[in-house]
């Protein structure tokens, strides 16, 4: 019998892909579903993979997705378990894009907030009671700045969805091997690694995407104190040192 399942969003990108191989390691985890708009190249004995429209999750029956893609009987625990409601959900949101890759600030809002909005709102249909979300430090719903200020209306949004627990990690600029170049990341990468000697500039040193997903699944698996919870970059990286 399936105790817990963790579905994660955004697996393609840099968190995500750290939080997928570390969902495997875990022991508190017995089956992972990545939700994704194609598959992705991973195979692993806890893995399901479904592929969906983020615009129109709202129609997605994730037990008929399993269905279609379960071969030799792969999926049948994680169905029976979704079927029987009879293990603790987690879900894990690292969807995110840039608005030079998104080609418009209207096409970043709809990946940035409506699709994590649409992801939340499924989840908590199928039985998530914890959402864990990668926002952005300096999120702000009244940021002059656009990315910053999508972040904090995303926040502000994912609070009125009745989680029982809602963790919002607010990472600094994240290190690790990205697929693409983000030249603009990468000078900034420099900048705050040289200003982060200095104790005013200290929360907005660089962490690595596998600090972020590790302090994400610690946080999903505590005991919560609060209903909402927002966890800083600064506290993601003092976590590794315990």
């Amino acid at each position: 019998m399936l105790k817990r399942i963790a579905i994660v969003a955004g697996g393609s990108g840099l968190v995500g892909m750290q939080l997928l191989h570390q969902l495997f390691q875990h022991k508190e985890y017995d089956a992972v579903i990545a939700i994704g708009r194609r598959h992705l190249a991973l195979k692993h004995p806890k893995l399901a993979q479904i592929e969906v429209d983020f615009a129109k999750l709202d129609r997605c029956d994730l037990v008929e997705g399993l269905r279609i893609d379960d071969f030799g009987g792969e999926n049948q625990q994680i169905i029976e378990a979704l079927e029987n409601q009879s293990c603790e959900i987690h879900a894990f949101c690292s969807l995110g894009t840039t608005i030079k890759k998104a080609g418009s600030k209207d096409a970043f809002f709809k990946i940035d907030h409506d699709f994590v909005i649409n992801f939340a709102k499924w989840t908590y249909k199928i039985g998530a009671r914890k959402f864990l979300y990668v926002s952005a430090i300096g999120a702000d719903q009244q940021s002059s700045f656009f990315y910053n200020k999508v972040k904090g209306q995303v926040e502000e949004d994912l609070k009125l969805i009745k989680f029982d627990y809602l963790g919002i990690f607010q990472p600094s600029i994240l290190l690790g091997q990205r697929k693409e170049v983000r030249v603009g990341e990468d000078v900034g990468k420099v900048i705050m690694k040289a200003f982060t000697t200095v104790g005013l500039f200290r929360k907005y040193k660089p962490i690595q995407d596998s600090q972020v997903a590790r302090a994400m699944i610690h946080h999903a698996l505590k005991q919560p104190k609060l209903v909402v919870e927002y966890i800083s970059s600064k506290a993601m990286q003092a976590l590794q040192k315990d």
